[in-house]
């Protein structure tokens, strides 16, 4: 399809969303006139209210259409004198892209590339532009791939059809936005008649009687029907703008294949779907681990231990493999974007263009000072207070942090043996009151106190016991683990391989041999001798 009929079919898809819109706020306004010209005073105010209420959310998406504020991320603005190699090298990868370069560049926290651009007259005259840039990304990624994914974004803004793709986008994001206003409308109200419904409560407890059941149902009731037709709406818009909004994106890899090279182009796409999930997992595991506790890594460490995990050979060879078997993914009749096992595919199958990928630095030294840009980044990202927590180095945060979960997951059995032990006279300490209760045969008496599942409230007999044992197992074994912590100095060992591991001074790693001796000493049968005597020892 040309360029005329794709801008036809953009215009009239945009003057669907308009007439949707105009159709629903002319019943309001006739609803309005009538109820003014038959109604009382009264009665005509409320429904009015009711009908501004309802058509606010449209006009919010009508009025967005007009003009298009990049979505902002939070992030750190350089400059130029701060980072001129950067600079340089997007200023040379927008005029080999056809486009003009960014008027500011962006460091994120992110595994991610965009530019957004501030425009007017539905998308086809320019604003300003801002390339956001993660250095996650930088972090993961050789110069010649950021240079394949910088050019792909900067691609979108140098295709001929770009200005009447903005068209398809702004409708798209009106339609979105005037959902999504609806959505926050009707959560917004089935809070506050939660609220409502608890302060009702609550006065009926204070006078005694019995409260009644919080029901918010119908809260919310009309945004939920006003959405519906626009839902509708959005669905056909994203289906009709399918397959445009993949040609774009198959067009900006053939630009960037052009500006970077096959072979880098294809590598940067393989490497950036691997290093998404690597990023997640480092914050999930790694960087993060500590937040409960009131921890973070080292000053420039949240984002720059990703080098870290990167660079363990365990973890190379795992990346690896999942970079050479990219997962097929399905296509979704609302995605613009292609699967990249699909894009890779279309990539790899163009002729060698002489561009072949060669040895070439980390994209991260394109900064000038990185340590110091990573400090920065953090105070440009991170929340006061995550920016208060306390600093410490990889070892002790690895330990700290799984020494804080550990005693939150150990308090559920401490508080059953607790409540048991007050009237059994067991001893004081936790873990020798359970091995000396599972001796005298009461151990099921403790795991009765624990949470149980629905499920597990009502079964009975072996059943009731199998439901416990896994929170038995795993409660005994944490109270094993805070008692060698306490009493053999272990420690939880930092590893950029696997999870941490809890070790003993000059005997290693004892986690094994512990999960042996917990399960001997919840047995149908116990037998604490072996866990007693890894303890002693």
């Amino acid at each position: 399809m040309g360029t005329s009929p794709r801008a036809l079919r953009a215009l009239v898809l945009l003057a669907g969303f308009y007439l949707l819109a105009l159709v629903v706020l002319g019943v309001f306004v006739g609803v309005d006139v009538v109820v003014w010209m038959r109604a009382p005073a009264v009665a005509a105010v409320k429904i009015t209210a009711v009908t501004v209420v309802l058509g606010l959310p449209v006009l919010k998406g009508v009025l967005a259409l007009g003009t298009a504020k990049g979505e902002e991320e939070h992030g750190l603005p350089v400059t130029e004198a701060a980072q001129p190699e950067l600079w340089q090298a997007v200023r040379s990868l927008a005029a080999r892209s056809g486009t003009r370069a960014p008027d500011e560049i962006i460091l994120t926290g992110e595994v991610n590339a965009s530019v957004s651009e501030d425009t007017r007259m539905l998308g086809l005259l320019p604003g300003r532009r801002r390339l956001y840039l993660g250095v996650p990304l930088m972090t993961g990624l050789i110069e010649p791939q950021l240079h394949a994914v910088v050019a792909h974004e900067l691609g979108h803004y140098g295709n001929a059809d770009t200005r009447l793709a903005g068209i398809t986008r702004r409708g798209r994001d009106a339609v979105a936005r005037t959902v999504e206003a609806f959505q926050e409308r009707e959560q917004r109200a089935v809070e506050d008649e939660r609220s409502r419904q608890e302060r009702v409560a609550a006065k009926r407890l204070r006078k005694g009687k019995k409260p009644r059941k919080v029901n918010t149902g119908g809260a919310g009731f009309g945004y939920r029907m006003m959405a519906k037709p626009f839902q509708a709406y959005a669905r056909f818009y994203l289906r009709a703008t399918h397959r445009v909004g993949r040609q774009q994106e198959l067009a900006a890899d053939r630009l960037a294949v052009r500006v970077a090279g096959r072979d880098a182009t294809a590598s940067a796409l393989r490497a950036t779907a691997v290093l998404d999930a690597a990023h997640d997992h480092y914050l999930d595991r790694y960087a993060m681990q500590g937040v409960p506790a009131g921890l973070l890594p080292p000053q420039g460490e949240v984002f720059g231990g990703l080098r870290h995990l990167l660079a363990d050979p365990h973890r190379q060879a795992n990346l690896a493999g999942l970079r050479d078997e990219l997962p097929p993914g399905e296509a979704s009749p609302y995605d613009s974007h292609p699967p990249v096992a699909e894009r890779v595919r279309l990539i790899e199958e163009l002729p060698d263009d002489g561009m072949a990928a060669e040895p070439a630095r980390p994209a991260l030294q394109l900064l000038r000072d990185p340590e110091r840009v990573l400090v920065e980044l953090e105070g440009a990202v991170l929340t006061p207070e995550a920016l208060a927590m306390e600093r410490v180095a990889w070892p002790e945060l690895t330990h700290r942090a799984a020494h804080a979960l550990v005693q939150k997951a150990a308090q559920p059995l401490r508080s059953a043996i607790s409540e048991v032990g007050l009237a059994a006279g067991l001893a004081a300490d936790d873990l020798n009151a359970l091995l000396d209760a599972a001796d005298a045969g009461r151990l099921w008496q403790i795991a009765d106190h624990l949470p149980k599942s629905p499920e597990a409230a009502q079964a009975t007999g072996r059943a009731a016991r199998e439901f416990l044992r896994p929170s038995v197992e795993a409660g005994v074994t944490r109270l094993a683990e805070l008692a060698l912590v306490e009493r053999a100095g272990a420690h939880w060992e930092l590893s950029w391989s696997r999870p941490a591991r809890l070790v003993l001074p000059g005997a290693g790693d004892v986690e094994d041999a512990m999960a042996a001796a917990v399960r001997s000493a919840v047995a149908d049968v116990p037998d604490t001798l072996p866990l007693r005597t890894l303890l002693a020892d």
